[in-house]
């Protein structure tokens, strides 16, 4: 698989400065045109306010990318047929010439792989209620599991079973922290309702 990454990119990841990986799904699947080119520019536009350089990422013609200029950004926001892309599928979508965006376990595993080690997005797969009758189960846990990169999220989506994801995150042996708060947050919502006991609780102000 030939990974493009971008010079910017490339230049910060070589000279060590911060970059962020950003996910492309939210682009092409998660909001509605024109509103999702909108919000894509606006998170790359926040990652460069607070000093690090964007890096969203897409597969493109069957290239997988790590750092996206103008025209692709607008192409995986305005494109018909891009396809929703997780990382069991970039095989595939390499071998066949394909376009897509790139879910987390997608996104995660290309950053990795560029040397990226800290990537953004909203909220996590898990793994889903009764899960005892459907072995529903994110493959993002997994990835993440195995993946040296660091996830900053807004915990996982509320109408997941959070306990059980946040013990499935344990025995996968995920290392999970909250930021300046006590409370798990559910994406949209700032508290699933699951409290950070016995887990680690990071200050606002941690020292590096």
């Amino acid at each position: 698989m030939v990974l493009v990454v971008s010079e910017e990119v490339r230049e910060a990841v070589e000279a060590r400065r911060p970059v962020v990986a950003l996910e492309s799904t939210i682009i092409a699947h998660g909001l509605p045109r024109p509103r999702n080119l909108q919000v894509a520019r606006e998170l790359e536009a926040a990652v460069r306010a607070e000093g690090a350089v964007p890096a969203t990422i897409a597969v493109l013609d069957g290239r997988p990318r790590v750092g996206l200029d103008k025209e692709q950004l607008e192409r995986v926001a305005n494109e018909d047929g891009i396809r929703k892309l997780g990382h069991r599928d970039l095989p595939l979508a390499v071998a066949s010439g394909a376009s897509g965006a790139t879910t987390v376990s997608a996104t995660a595993l290309l950053a990795a792989l560029a040397g990226v080690r800290v990537f953004a997005t909203g909220g996590l797969g898990g793994v889903h209620r009764e899960w005892t009758v459907t072995q529903d189960e994110s493959a993002d846990l997994g990835l993440l599991a195995r993946t040296r990169i660091t996830v900053v999220c807004a915990g996982v989506k509320s109408i997941l079973d959070v306990p059980a994801t946040l013990q499935r995150l344990e025995t996968l042996g995920v290392a999970v922290a909250g930021y300046g708060t006590d409370r798990f947050p559910g994406f949209y919502l700032s508290d699933s309702g699951v409290r950070w006991t016995g887990r680690w609780r990071v200050p606002l102000r941690w020292r590096t």
